[in-house]
């Protein structure tokens, strides 16, 4: 790697814009990491992971869009690199981790975006719309549902725990937790599984298997009734706020099925759908071709004018420049073209 990049520099300096920054920021008492890529006055997009993920699931999509985009990729309470409270202080809940992400939000000075929803990502950042919606330039939907028939037929244990949540049905879930699902959730429906990586399923099964993981996951699996029963008012603000919306999904995940990319055309006829021949993380196989689809959206959709409303930050929210971190932000470190700095 080092051979590579000192080629890389022979060659010319890197751009700025491959700089990725590691940080944490402070959110009413929890530290939350994250990743941030781009000029700091460029349109903004906000990349929201899923189970059992964290934001090192963008880590090849990130320099893709960071040439023509502020990307920020946080990782939620209780996943990756972000604090992770113990149960008794903190409600893992889908409404609980969204307050933290609004909140985050306006820490790190984010004042209109695009937001991509993958997975559990999508209950968050849908509540984050639905409570600013002035914010949201534009959603793009990578495998994050919001309709009852996206839902297959591997939720119905899920189902029945929702239903009838005792400890028996609780201890059945946690076969969700070991390194042979996490394989199957990277590799079902892929064509080709020699294209994944090992290394984002291997951070998956290091950070779900820290002492108390489990149980907070099991919380979440069980709060996600929320979500499905939250579905009608997505679908409302679809329909009355119509923000320009692109799906790109893997057509053949196991769990989040096309009927929930196609059902986003119903509340907004304009939606943009792309099917993709992967599965569940589709960026583990098809990140340069999201991000191709992803460039093309905006710039149809959006244009120049997003980026000079992304300029004018409310005066409650945080400014820096791209050399400085807002109050707050605390700086773990860099990485340029794959060397940490």
């Amino acid at each position: 790697m080092r051979a590579i990049l000192g080629e890389q520099k022979r060659q010319g300096s890197l751009p700025a814009s491959s700089v990725v920054r590691y940080r944490e920021a402070t959110v009413g008492g929890v530290n939350i990491f994250y990743r941030e890529a781009g000029r700091r006055d460029a349109p903004t997009l906000l990349l929201l992971h899923g189970f059992p993920s964290a934001s090192h699931m963008f880590r090849d999509l990130i320099p893709f869009l960071a040439d023509r985009f502020r990307v920020v990729a946080p990782d939620l309470p209780g996943f990756g690199q972000s604090d992770m409270p113990s149960r008794m202080s903190f409600a893992y809940t889908f409404d609980n981790l969204a307050r933290v992400i609004a909140e985050f939000i306006d820490v790190v000075g984010l004042s209109r975006f695009a937001l991509y929803i993958f997975d559990y990502g999508a209950p968050v950042g849908l509540r984050i719309a639905l409570n600013h919606p002035e914010r949201i330039a534009a959603i793009i939907s990578q495998n994050g549902n919001a309709y009852e028939e996206g839902l297959s037929e591997g939720w119905n244990s899920l189902r029945a725990y929702w239903k009838n949540p005792t400890s028996e049905a609780r201890e059945a879930l946690r076969s969700a937790f070991t390194p042979k699902t996490t394989l199957y959730q990277y590799t079902q429906g892929v064509t080709d599984a020699s294209l994944v990586s090992p290394d984002g399923l291997s951070l998956d099964n290091y950070y779900i298997a820290r002492p108390g993981a489990h149980e907070i996951q099991l919380d979440l699996f069980l709060d996600y009734a929320s979500n499905v029963a939250l579905y009608p008012a997505f679908q409302a603000y679809f329909r009355t706020r119509k923000p320009p919306l692109l799906a790109v999904w893997g057509r053949h995940d196991p769990y989040f099925v096309p009927a929930g990319a196609e059902g986003f055309k119903r509340d907004i006829p304009d939606a943009q759908v792309e099917l993709l021949d992967t599965g569940h993380f589709a960026l583990e196989t098809h990140s340069a071709e999201i991000a191709a689809i992803i460039r093309e959206f905006v710039e149809r959709r959006l244009g120049a004018t997003w980026g000079e409303s992304a300029r004018r930050v409310p005066p409650n929210s945080l400014k820096s420049t791209n050399e400085e971190s807002p109050s707050g932000v605390r700086s773990t470190g860099n990485l340029v073209g794959g060397e940490m700095s």
